[in-house]
């Protein structure tokens, strides 16, 4: 049996929540400060911000809204997904995957997806699934982005990759990982859920295939979600992704996608349940 769109797909359904808890923290911590003095009020004032921080900056964060981390299951399947296409390389990782009989989420940002539309078809076309991961990918400050920015950056992408493929995407990722509370909203208006990894061996940035593989692997067990990258300055994308997929060969995994994602016949996770929360 295949794993039910509802059991991995959770689109936030409160956006706006954490304003009450944000308010709520601020109002007890005045109280405290005008009843006991600072030495209360002050800490609780400054925790409430942290909180705000570490919510935004975590990748697994689920202060705001959902985020599937991974899917529980028996099997030695991942999901393996692919950020910032597409690009010059995504043809060859479209043949390396094929030639391992392995299924990925391509997570592409809107503004290259103009660049290379026939790259976008060409990943729908060979059953694989497509995620919005932002319009113009502001690495540095995608973080900070105001409540309309943010809505621009997913609303634009997700035009544009419903344009080219001719299905909209189902799931979001947040640019490095980082979602601020004004993500919620518009995931929430395009029916998008947010998904985050398990396992990164940091090849955006690290050019030594068998370095990001060990980091991988270490991480490896039946229901993860793997971060890869393609298009990166270094140019190690392609070598990188030829070793991770042999290794998963060799230890015995499949790399599938959950449902509903691809319109052509392929893999599908079997059944399952996300760890996931609102």
């Amino acid at each position: 049996m295949t794993v039910p769109a509802v059991a991995l797909h959770r689109v936030p359904r409160y956006p706006h929540a954490w304003w009450i808890g944000l308010m709520a923290a601020h109002v007890l911590a005045f109280a405290l400060w005008w009843r006991y003095g600072w030495q209360y009020g002050l800490p609780l004032l400054v925790a409430s911000h942290l909180a705000m921080v570490w919510g935004t900056l975590r990748p697994d964060s689920r202060l705001f809204g959902p985020a599937l981390t991974r899917f529980q299951t028996d099997e030695r399947v991942l999901w393996l997904t692919i950020d910032d296409g597409p690009s010059d390389d995504t043809p060859a990782v479209l043949d390396l995957l094929d030639a391992h009989g392995a299924r990925a989420t391509f997570f592409l940002v809107g503004e290259r997806a103009r660049r290379h539309p026939d790259h976008v078809r060409e990943i729908a076309r060979r059953g694989h699934g497509i995620g919005n991961h932002s319009d113009s990918h502001p690495t540095a400050r995608f973080w900070a982005l105001g409540p309309g920015q943010m809505r621009d950056e997913i609303h634009r992408a997700q035009a544009t990759l419903t344009e080219l493929s001719g299905t909209p995407p189902v799931w979001f990722r947040a640019v490095v990982g980082m979602a601020n509370p004004f993500v919620a909203a518009p995931l929430q208006k395009l029916g998008l859920a947010r998904v985050a990894w398990t396992a990164r061996g940091f090849d955006g940035a690290v050019s030594d295939p068998k370095r990001v593989v060990r980091r991988v692997e270490r991480l490896l067990a039946p229901g993860v979600i793997v971060l890869a990258h393609e298009g990166a300055k270094h140019g190690g994308n392609l070598e990188t992704l030829a070793l991770m997929l042999q290794r998963f060969d060799e230890l015995g995994y499949r790399c599938v996608l959950p449902v509903p994602m691809a319109s052509t016949p392929g893999p599908t996770l079997p059944r399952a349940h996300s760890s996931v929360a609102d």
